[in-house]
């Protein structure tokens, strides 16, 4: 009886681990695909030119966790991102392999 008590407790806490991994991210309607290649905040490269992150500017790793800009490494990151108003890159989706192969639009 207890075993299996503590099986069925297992599986009750495995379950919503396995219900996120299952849940695609929302992109918005209006994002674009890039480079990304962190900079100096707020400086960053998209598509090896010179853009800025704007000051609410929200970094979401493959986990769909917000990354500070200086904990982002790496060259060359596929990411998805949207601008604001102003010009700025406001915020951007670090791409896992899957989400990569999608189709979208990419910046001219």
């Amino acid at each position: 009886m207890r075993k299996l008590s503590a099986l069925v407790l297992a599986a009750m806490l495995a379950l919503p681990a396995l219900v996120a991994l299952a849940i695609d991210r929302p992109f918005p309607a209006n994002i674009l695909r890039g480079k990304f290649t962190p900079g100096y905040y707020p400086d960053i490269t998209l598509d090896g030119k010179p853009r800025q992150l704007s000051p609410s500017a929200r970094i979401f790793n493959q986990d769909n966790r917000i990354e500070m800009p200086a904990a982002v490494r790496g060259t060359d990151i596929v990411v998805n991102y949207t601008v604001d108003g102003m010009g700025y890159i406001d915020r951007i989706w670090i791409l896992t392999g899957d989400e990569a192969a999608q189709k979208v639009p990419v910046a001219k």
